[in-house]
């Protein structure tokens, strides 16, 4: 299920543009195994088959596979061994978020569905070459407590409860990142206050969809 879910969602990462070619990454806590589904090094989305996907552990050991996982399994694991809460991540090279990376502009809460679900404003790591343990640990400092970060000169980490909710959080800092750059052409931005900022984020933590 899981690894079906990992697939889906590389497939609507290149068919919407958050990334090209075979880079990003995309990973899945999978709790009956202690340990991650990550996508291969390299490998196109469109054709990858669920026998392609890697099972880590949080000591950098393949369980199941036999596929060279993705270059960026250090920020994976840094990411899960801090985060509790994590249960997927996905890494994005979209265009506007990017642009944040690019310009190290971190990106405040100014429309709701962002505040919503990326937590608060999303920051941006320090430089570090991809796939470096450096990197890792920049990442998931900047990262703290929300769910997206930006890394220098390189693209976005977006982090949920799931995979699903992983993709949800790239598709929202994409939009949000957007936004930002056009409302700043147009004047300057009113950010959401605190208050505004806790109470969305409490409305959908405990209140947003369906539920039992």
């Amino acid at each position: 299920m899981l690894r079906a879910k990992i697939i889906e969602i590389g497939k609507e990462m290149i068919q919407t543009g958050l990334v090209a070619g075979t880079w990003g990454n995309i990973s899945a806590w999978d709790d009956s195994r202690d340990g991650f589904w990550i996508t291969p090094s390299g490998m196109n989305y469109l054709t990858l088959e669920e026998e392609d996907l890697v099972l880590m552990n949080l000591q950098g050991k393949i369980l199941e596979g036999r596929r060279k996982p993705s270059s960026e399994e250090h920020l994976h694991r840094a990411v899960y061994a801090e985060r509790q809460d994590v249960k997927g991540i996905v890494h994005t090279h979209s265009i506007y978020a990017t642009a944040h990376a690019v310009a190290r502009v971190s990106l405040p809460a100014l429309v709701e569905d962002f505040a919503m679900i990326a937590g608060g404003e999303v920051n941006v790591a320090d430089y570090h070459p991809a796939g470096t343990g450096a990197l890792a640990e920049a990442a998931v400092s900047s990262l703290a407590d929300n769910n997206a970060v930006f890394l220098a000169n390189h693209g976005l980490v977006g982090v949920g409860r799931s995979v699903d909710e992983a993709l949800k959080v790239c598709q929202i800092v994409e939009k949000s990142a957007q936004i930002h750059i056009m409302s700043r052409l147009l004047g300057n931005p009113f950010q959401l206050s605190d208050e505004d900022k806790r109470v969305l984020r409490a409305d959908y933590l405990y209140q947003y969809g369906q539920r039992e």
